[in-house]
């Protein structure tokens, strides 16, 4: 396994002077490529600002960011554009599906932005809802579906086009237990199958179910340990 994240001093100040803020404060961190690893902080932390530098959904004020040692700290928002659309599948709280299209509809937008033509496309997205324990529910749209079989439609959008790289913001958020067993259980299974899955929460059992822990205050990495508790599962995904 290589170098897949390389954070050198990185610093994120908002409104610079007299009242700036350090979202980020002098932070380095490195990621190897098939690791699983949550990043856990409170409110204000700065684990939201430090996930949306590794989504390079935002740059640094100051400071490196290398994926697969590509510097991406200073790129405008197109390139940025091109890099989150090939690298990085993401998965949020809130689901982000479109309402009147069905399962494997919603599955297969990221890939038409991707220039994916209509046959390929249908086949990842088909794939990727059976990976995910949804072949049953392919023609459901949003409204037909629990909170649960929601979010397993957004990581199977997340992983159709197959990225490198899954980044998951407080994912189990707005799901009851039983969802969230199911979620953290196919993040497993993406993780055993040699995906880099990034957690980003706030809950400490959340991010006890990570390989690494990282815990973000105040803009600093604060602590930064192996979870010694986590074994290799094989076949984690849930089914219907």
């Amino acid at each position: 396994m290589g170098k897949l994240i390389e954070i050198q001093d990185m610093c994120k100040v908002y409104n610079p002077g007299e009242n700036e803020v350090w979202a980020l404060d002098h932070v380095d961190l490195e990621v190897e490529e098939g690791e699983y690893v949550a990043i856990i902080g409170h409110s204000g932390s700065g684990k939201s600002t430090l996930m949306n530098m590794l989504g390079c959904l935002d740059v640094p004020t100051r400071g490196k960011y290398l994926l697969h040692g590509q510097d991406v700290s200073y790129m405008t928002d197109n390139e940025l554009s091109s890099i989150r659309n090939v690298e990085i599948g993401f998965i949020f709280q809130g689901f982000n599906l479109i309402g009147n299209l069905n399962a494997i509809a919603n599955v297969e937008l990221p890939l038409v932005y991707r220039g994916v033509d209509r046959w390929e496309r249908r086949e990842l997205a088909e794939e990727a809802l059976r990976m995910v324990g949804l072949e049953k529910r392919m023609t459901h749209k949003p409204s037909e579906m629990s909170g649960g079989q929601q979010q397993r439609v957004a990581i199977a959008r997340a992983i159709a086009a197959r990225p490198p790289v899954i980044l998951a913001d407080e994912p189990t958020g707005n799901l009851d237990s039983r969802s969230t067993k199911e979620i953290m259980g196919i993040l497993r299974g993406l993780h055993s199958e040699g995906r880099t899955v990034i957690l980003i929460t706030h809950d400490d059992e959340i991010a006890a179910s990570a390989r690494r822990i990282i815990r973000i205050m105040d803009g600093r990495i604060v602590e930064d340990i192996m979870n010694g508790d986590y074994e290799e599962e094989e076949g984690a995904y849930a089914k219907e």
